[in-house]
């Protein structure tokens, strides 16, 4: 009777593969989410955020730290409890490491299908996005990089043309505009001169009045055609983020099984 008892106890085992593969995926993960938490709180430490919590809402547009906070803080959360649910062969951190990873794959999932059945809507939310950030390009500086970056990636201007620079104090063309930079656009809008080696950050000033060399493509068309042009690589990048959510939640399910069955034997 002993035999066969110590037989059975010995063919129910965490398997070791599986623990320590989970720990170290996702012991990358957790120390990916700290550094992208890092710089996040890093930046807004910069400006003065942290300092003055109530300045987070005063920006019009949107701040880009936001983004490393968010995905660092789901990183770092979702790391921690899958690197020490693993570890310690504790259930209910796996558990939750399994929901919360199965929740966002839900999420990305249904924003999917939505963005491609609703294509027009969010065409027009992205043109209300862009346009709110035109606003607000001079209020926060991590804002004004992203949008130059941007519209030098995109060799674009506004939402849809140069003209909705329009909407920015600084940039307007009524004659009520005291800024040196009325009816001009940002050095980002401008042609570069490829004899150039400095960049121009003025050549944006009149360009408006005077008709110079700038993209007067707008954003959300040259968005819309960079997605058309690269959609392989975007699936693809896409499912491959998929694939490792499957992944991850299926070790964690092969984990709580294997701890479960071990249990069971005691």
């Amino acid at each position: 009777i002993m035999s066969r008892k110590h037989n059975h106890l010995k063919g129910a085992e965490v398997s070791c593969c599986v623990k320590y593969f989970l720990f170290g995926f996702n012991i990358l993960f957790w120390l990916l989410g700290a550094a992208f938490l890092g710089i996040g709180l890093w930046a807004w430490a910069e400006k003065g955020v942290l300092s003055n919590l109530s300045s987070i809402t005063d920006l019009g547009g949107f701040d880009p730290v936001w983004l490393f906070i968010v995905v660092g803080g789901v990183m770092f959360i979702l790391g921690f409890a899958g690197c020490i649910g693993a570890l310690r062969e504790n259930t209910f951190l796996l558990k939750f490491f399994s929901v919360f990873l199965g929740l966002i794959f839900f999420l990305e999932l249904t924003a999917g299908i939505l963005a491609f059945v609703f294509k027009d809507w969010i065409k027009d939310q992205l043109n209300f996005f862009i346009n709110n950030n035109v606003k607000a390009y001079r209020d926060d500086i991590d804002l004004q990089n992203l949008i130059d970056f941007a519209q030098e990636y995109w060799s674009c201007c506004g939402a849809h043309g140069s003209d909705d620079w329009n909407l920015n104090i600084y940039f307007n063309c009524t004659e009520l505009n005291p800024s040196r930079e009325r009816c001009g656009v940002p050095f980002s809008c401008c042609i570069k001169d490829p004899a150039e080696d400095v960049i121009n950050t003025q050549c944006g000033y009149d360009v408006r009045l005077q008709g110079k060399y700038i993209y007067t493509k707008g954003c959300v068309g040259q968005f819309e055609k960079w997605l058309q042009d690269n959609l392989i690589i975007v699936a693809g990048i896409f499912v491959g983020i998929a694939l490792l959510q499957i992944f991850g939640i299926c070790l964690a399910q092969n984990l709580v099984s294997d701890v479960k069955a071990v249990k069971a034997n005691w």
